[in-house]
């Protein structure tokens, strides 16, 4: 079994109720996982029959509690109120109506809700019922009461239902609920602030059918995005042409050449607190671009090619007053390349990631990076998810942000 984390306010419970849902169980522990968020499991005993507890004790690497009172140590100790104090938040998907009604009734028949009723953090529930049972006016006065009471819902949703209908009653999806969790548990400390990031590649026109461009998939950006807009920024995604969904709560602006995107940064800049350019702008593109296909039969073109403009470097005319932060992403000593850039492009923060490793290069789920700063040492952040390295690298943008409003107070600004 994995070892339990200290870390406190990653810490899920995840109760899963007796609903066809159930069967996403799994997956979504494993995408709250992939979040580096620690997860526990409690089935309700109709919930056993839908999905196997075997398989969610593998998936968290933790027992999975059902109906046991005391624990197996012979200390005493009831387990459901030890699962209520563990927990920083508690999860329940798909929330059945039997489920949402005794939540606000504050009913305690099986181990989930007794340990609900004892749990003192944030719930999040994402319901999964008959669109019949969802109108019902006795379930909507206690989905009411819940909402009064500040539990939050996710869901549902209009789909296929069980029955083979089509209806409302359909448990929200994955990934909402794992935004809806991130969301409630963010430490909003951008909140009131306003951030810009880049993201993807650019392509440079030839002719209507090819392009110049590079192999950006623009992850790295869009969880930056992710992560500023969950701990409360307006966000603002500036993306080059990349097949990725926007992140929940972000504002997405899509353009595909470099000129369109420093277009839109200009735009925009002005009013960011922090800027982000993550994108892996084209350096140059053709003067000319041919107005129909380019043939075969004419023989191999000639292209005549001029620097794109250099974004970054142009980010202290237009956003003098915001943390601008440039990304490095190079072949065999990023660091070198990284520690010029800092001082050529005037960026507070240079992020510098070597693509030639393949594990973390351009459309890999890990990245490893070395943050260089303006009078600091570097520091090396090593080999983790995207969505975990964007966590990280928030926080010392976050920490900056506030270094910079305390010399503006010292200096009565």
């Amino acid at each position: 079994m994995e070892p339990e984390r200290s870390e406190r306010g990653r810490r899920i419970l995840l109760g899963v109720s007796g609903g066809i849902a159930a069967y996403k169980a799994p997956e979504l522990v494993r995408r709250l996982r992939e979040r580096d968020f620690a997860v526990r499991c409690a089935l309700t005993p109709a919930a056993a029959a839908f999905v196997s507890p075997l398989a969610l004790e593998v998936v968290t690497g933790r027992p999975v509690h059902r109906e046991e009172y005391l624990a197996p140590t012979g200390s005493g100790a009831e387990i459901h109120i030890e699962a209520a104090a563990w927990a920083d938040l508690l999860l329940i998907a798909p929330a059945t109506a039997h489920t949402l009604a005794s939540l606000a009734l504050g009913l305690a028949d099986n181990f989930l809700l007794t340990t609900a009723l004892a749990f003192r953090g944030p719930i999040v529930v994402a319901p999964a019922l008959h669109s019949a049972m969802w109108e019902n006016p006795a379930l909507q006065a206690r989905v009411a009461e819940l909402r009064a009471r500040g539990v939050s819902l996710v869901g549902p949703a209009v789909g296929p239902l069980a029955s083979g209908e089509v209806g409302m009653g359909r448990m929200a999806e994955v990934a909402e609920i794992v935004g809806a969790v991130e969301r409630t548990v963010a430490p909003g400390d951008l909140a009131g602030r306003t951030v810009l990031v880049t993201a993807g590649p650019t392509f440079e026109p030839i002719d209507p059918v090819r392009f110049l461009g590079n192999r950006s998939s623009g992850k790295m950006g869009f969880a930056i995005a992710a992560e500023t807009a969950r701990r409360g920024a307006r966000t603002v995604l500036v993306s080059g042409p990349v097949a990725l969904a926007t992140p929940p709560g972000v504002e997405r602006v899509e353009v595909e050449t470099a000129l369109e995107m420093e277009a839109a940064v200009r735009e925009r800049a002005g009013a960011c607190d922090l800027v982000v350019m993550a994108a892996a702008v084209a350096d140059f593109r053709p003067r000319e671009r041919a107005a129909t296909k380019i043939r075969k039969s004419a023989g191999a073109p000639r292209l005549d090619l001029v620097a794109n403009p250099d974004i970054l470097s142009r980010l202290p005319d237009w956003a003098p007053a915001a943390l601008r932060v440039g990304f490095a992403a190079e072949t065999g000593n990023p660091d070198d390349a990284a520690r010029q850039k800092l001082a050529e492009k005037d960026a507070h923060l240079l992020i510098a990631n070597d693509v030639s490793r393949p594990e973390i290069g351009f459309g890999a789920d890990d990245n490893e990076v070395t943050v260089h700063r303006r009078g600091a040492p570097p520091l090396l952040l090593g080999r983790r998810p995207k969505s975990a390295l964007a966590r990280d690298l928030v926080d010392l943008f976050a920490a900056e942000l506030r270094a910079r409003r305390g010399e503006d107070l010292a200096d009565g600004r």
